[in-house]
């Protein structure tokens, strides 16, 4: 398990480390960008994750390069927190 800082989120799944790992969360599936709902899922993830320290568990690699993870801020999933929100 990696544990990074994050940088910049993406959107509702997808957010980018300080060392430039794109990290796509395992089993959410949050609008992308100019969809309904993808700035609220941004705003969502943004509030779980901005600038904070995070476990990253890589359970796969996607047809674009990231790496699909497991995310937890201490002992909490973000993956949960996100699925809890609505964004299956």
């Amino acid at each position: 398990m990696a544990k990074e800082k994050v940088q910049k989120i993406i959107d509702g799944d997808t957010f980018i480390t300080k060392q430039g790992t794109k990290v796509r969360l395992s089993n959410v599936n949050a609008p992308e960008k100019g969809h309904r709902g993808a700035p609220q899922a941004r705003k969502d993830l943004t509030k779980l994750i901005s600038r904070q320290e995070v476990n990253i568990q890589q359970v796969a690699r996607d047809r674009y390069g990231r790496i699909v993870a497991n995310v937890k801020i201490g002992s909490k999933s973000v993956n949960k927190a996100m699925k809890e929100k609505g964004w299956k």
